[in-house]
């Protein structure tokens, strides 16, 4: 099977950012199907743009297509909507020349280039497979970045016209599930977010990470990801500020995006000696950077909608070995207070933080196992090698 993926924040493992893809592109190009995908040079994360021109290819045959984007994609909304404009025309024109194509695969956000999945998908006659990683507009809507009347009304119709006019719609929580198909999908199948624990090593210390930082020293308190509104990140801002009574108590902000420069100030400000922010690393980095870390934190806005989400970032957490400082309510509580693989904080408390990464901090065997059973869930539940067959059946049982 030839498959064709359009898939603008596409990240190679050689990459900073989420490699949910480049993981299962391979495992499918293992398997004997061709993958061919089409993506942005311009990072989704960091809004940077690699020197290593338009096209590559990965192991395995993989090859990809690097698709002309607007640069400007961390400026503003509006710059935003011009990159996902951009690349849906420019994705769309570089799809015209792939040929035998039996499925093409789609995936929001942004919901943009699904539109361009869906057309070369009827051009080509073939499978439609429409993936959903986030509610997108719903999630727009709720943090307040798309507020036009007009563009919100656009937008759901366009949510709507994609899962009607999907052969299958993929989602990676089972939070998405009941409002994909009230929006009109006919047929959803779950292929969750997880992880590879083969990348990461729960016994090493990060020694190396650590001293190559200034950071041979103490309790380190590490979110690993974007610094977006989403993230809700000011309220480790000010948990770290709780606690700098402790000063063997460190944060670590490991990575890039739109929201970092004024984090950056505000430490400034607030005169935080204890946070340390660093540049991101590729996926094939992440274990030594997780290693260092002696727990990790996942936190997003108090939005009743973000508790349908499965974070990437958690299930890299229990990989290495690490408990999991929890700041999202719902599926994923779920999934971490059944591991017993770290601690729940309701979202927008920086005091609730704070005293978890105390508690974690003056109790070193309770937060090692913490880590120990969430490595065990991931290796018998989320492992990403799984899952990557469960997809590969999913595509198998299609029929052009």
């Amino acid at each position: 099977m030839h498959i064709l993926l359009v898939h603008q924040a596409f990240a190679a493992l050689g990459e900073p950012g989420g490699t949910r893809h480049a993981e299962l592109a391979n495992y499918l190009a293992q398997r004997g199907h061709k993958v061919t995908i089409i993506a942005s040079p311009v990072s989704y994360l960091t809004g940077s743009t690699p020197p290593s021109g338009y096209s590559s290819s990965l192991e395995n045959k993989v090859v990809i297509h690097r698709a002309y984007t607007y640069p400007a994609l961390h400026k503003s909304f509006v710059h935003r909507v011009f990159s996902f404009f951009s690349f849906m025309v420019s994705s769309f024109a570089i799809g015209l020349r792939v040929k035998e194509v039996d499925l093409v695969w789609g995936t929001s956000p942004p919901i943009f280039q699904g539109l361009t999945a869906w057309a070369l998908a009827r051009l080509n006659r073939a499978i439609f497979l429409f993936e959903v990683r986030d509610l997108w507009p719903a999630f727009a809507i709720g943090v307040g970045v798309l507020r036009n009347p007009i563009l919100i009304r656009l937008s759901e119709w366009l949510e709507r016209f994609l899962y009607r006019h999907a052969d299958l719609v993929l989602v990676n929580s089972p939070g998405f599930s009941e409002h994909v198909q009230a929006s009109g999908a006919h047929r959803v199948e779950l292929v969750p977010n997880g992880a590879d624990p083969r990348m990461f090593d729960p016994q090493a210390d990060g020694v190396d990470f650590r001293k190559a930082h200034g950071l041979q020293h103490g309790f380190i308190a590490l979110y690993a990801g974007a610094h977006g509104m989403s993230n809700d990140l000011g309220v480790v801002l000010a948990a770290a500020d709780l606690l700098q009574d402790r000063p063997e108590i460190s944060f670590v902000f490991l990575g890039d995006g739109k929201d970092k420069p004024a984090l950056q100030t505000k430490a400034l400000e607030m005169n935080l000696k204890n946070v340390h922010f660093l540049s991101p690393v590729a996926k094939a980095s992440m274990g030594a950077a997780l290693a260092a870390a002696n727990a990790c934190v996942a936190i997003l806005k108090p939005i009743s909608l973000y508790a349908t989400v499965y974070p990437n970032k958690v299930f890299d957490y229990m990989a290495a070995g690490r408990p999991v400082l929890l700041a999202i309510d719902g599926v994923i509580r779920t999934v971490v207070e059944d591991a017993q693989a770290g601690i729940f904080i309701p979202p927008g408390d920086p005091q609730a933080l704070a005293q978890a990464v105390r508690w974690l901090a003056d109790h070193p065997q309770e937060a090692q196992e913490m880590g120990r059973n969430g490595r065990r869930v991931v290796e018998g539940k989320f492992d990403r090698a799984m899952w990557a067959e469960r997809l590969a059946l999913i595509f198998e049982s299609l029929k052009p």
